[in-house]
């Protein structure tokens, strides 16, 4: 391979690149009447709630500097493919991982070539759980090397001090876990984890467990609130089998990750949706009313219904990786229609006058929980993520 970089030994930083905004801001005049224009016709209405990507606003007009890596580093290594195994990683530890192979699905422990160690797929891991791999197998047992790691797809990342944790990768979709009780209901959490959904263009499921807890009718506010926007919402109770048959079905033959907040009892529930998995489970911690980390590591498991699920570590916060600032409200996906109505292209739906989003809101058109959550992490940007090249953070 080539030799990339500064002088001998120096390590490749990578290179400064403009890329658009992912935020579409141009001046334009601004739409009048929307409040009313929406109000007095339900059909126009219901069109708002269509699931488009972003606002339309003309060209795009706004960039930003990011690092990439070179291209050797982007594209798939080189390698004789002759005597190779495809496989995906189930679990790893350090540089030791589990791997199962496509075609018969013998489990391999593998280590990764030396090689692969130098090209960093992400900044914390060469390789991750769900990874699609090419390895060679060697000696007598069941056991191998991995010569390359195939592109990545949808993935569950996370800004960790500063660099991007990948959790897990080659998903379809993640399923939100969150508790009505014990640990209290962090809605601004779900939000967070939604931005990452969608800033990663997998679907998402928000599921709320423990729902013995509390009150139905308060429960059922807080769920209404995703629902109306088109996230599906699932209400479970490992006591009482609520939600159970509608989770499994939400999960049979989809690629999940299953995340949310430690104690919110994940691997619980996937005991009910699969009996076969047998995860080890724990309570909440009587002094913190924190949950306790039962999953130490992401892992890969089969549902005999058909499917894979990524049982993921609690987590206690979420960093956005890779979002600026002034990006966050393109990903909450009910701002989008009304984005465009706004009187400034660099409306930032906190304090200025003739902003479309805030109408929405005091029409009754966007949750006021929404807003104030897009308000509250805009305050606490500790969560997003810092961009060097910009002088940020």
């Amino acid at each position: 391979m080539a030799k990339r970089g500064g002088g001998k030994g120096k390590k490749n930083r990578g290179r400064k690149v403009r890329v658009d905004i992912r935020r579409n801001k141009q001046t334009r005049a601004r739409d009048q009447n929307l409040t009313q224009e929406l109000l007095n016709d339900e059909i126009a209405a219901e069109d708002v709630n269509a699931s488009e990507r972003f606002s339309g606003k003309g060209q795009l007009s706004r960039r930003r500097t990011v690092l990439a890596e070179d291209v050797d580093d982007q594209a798939v290594r080189a390698i004789d493919t002759e005597g190779t195994i495809e496989g995906r990683i189930t679990s790893f530890v350090g540089l030791n991982c589990q791997v199962e192979s496509i075609t018969d699905r013998r489990v391999y422990e593998c280590t990764i070539r030396g090689i692969l160690r130098t090209i960093a797929r992400d900044s914390r891991n060469v390789v991750v759980t769900g990874d699609r791999v090419l390895f060679r197998r060697e000696g007598d047992d069941y056991q191998g090397v991995i010569e390359r790691v195939e592109p990545r797809r949808g993935v569950l990342s996370r800004n960790s001090q500063g660099r991007e944790h990948i959790i897990v990768a080659n998903i379809d979709q993640v399923l939100i876990v969150a508790s009505a009780a014990e640990p209290e209901l962090k809605t601004n959490l779900i939000d967070r984890y939604l931005i990452m959904a969608e800033r990663h263009e997998i679907d998402a499921v928000v599921c709320i467990n423990k729902t013995d807890l509390v009150e139905p009718a308060w429960l059922q506010r807080i769920a209404s609130v995703y629902g109306a926007i088109g996230y599906p919402v699932v209400l479970t109770s490992v006591e009482t089998g609520q939600g159970i048959e509608q989770l499994r079905a939400l999960l049979k033959n989809r690629q999940t990750a299953i995340s949310g907040q430690s104690g919110v009892g994940k691997s619980s529930l996937l005991n009910c949706v699969d009996a076969g998995l047998q995860l080890e489970t724990s309570g909440v911690s009587d002094a913190s009313n924190k949950g306790r980390h039962t999953t130490r590591r992401a892992k890969l498991l089969p549902l005999q219904d058909g499917g894979w699920v990524a049982d993921t570590p609690g987590i206690r916060q979420f960093g956005l990786w890779d979002i600026l600032l002034e990006e966050v409200d393109g990903y909450y996906i009910e701002f989008r229609p009304f984005i465009r109505y706004c009187r400034f292209p660099d409306c930032s739906h906190t304090h200025e006058k003739g902003c479309g989003v805030k109408e929405a809101m005091e029409a009754g058109m966007i949750s006021p929980r929404r807003y104030d959550s897009y308000l509250r992490l805009r305050e606490d940007d500790t969560f997003l993520w810092k961009n060097p090249a910009r002088g940020q953070g």
